[in-house]
């Protein structure tokens, strides 16, 4: 791996423990049976939704920057390539999180276009690495 690539996956590596302490705030709002987490179920599900999404684009992020370097991509590319798997799994996340922050809100706010931005950046960073391994 280049340096490039090991410096993008240091960020993710060192971003995983968000992952478990965000899953650890969930047990911790169930184990208190909270009322702004159980009885209210957009906010649940989105929660969810965050923690789940968040830990399986950091992995899925930390195998693709694996094939950054043997793509057929200019330097720039490869750098776009890079920052958007780890942005993809930031961005996701952040929008099903931030979109419900109030344990009374009914309804998702703006910030959920994040989920979008998110996607976006990760279909960016698969669809571009796979055309340039097969180019290579």
């Amino acid at each position: 791996m280049s340096p490039d690539s090991i410096r993008v996956a240091a960020i993710i590596l060192i971003i995983i423990p968000t992952v478990e302490l965000g899953g650890a705030a969930l047990l911790q709002m169930i184990a208190r049976r909270d009322p702004g987490y159980l009885d209210n179920p957009v906010r649940r599900y989105l929660f969810r939704a965050g923690h789940a999404h968040a830990g399986v684009w950091l992995i899925f992020a930390l195998v693709g920057l694996l094939y950054v370097d043997q793509a057929e991509l200019s330097d720039t590319l490869k750098q776009l390539v890079r920052w958007a798997f780890a942005a993809g799994p930031i961005l996701m996340p952040l929008g099903f999180f931030l979109s419900v922050v109030s344990p009374r809100a009914e309804r998702p706010n703006r910030v959920l276009s994040f989920v979008v931005l998110g996607a976006l950046s990760l279909a960016f960073a698969t669809v571009t690495l796979g055309i340039g391994l097969l180019r290579g």
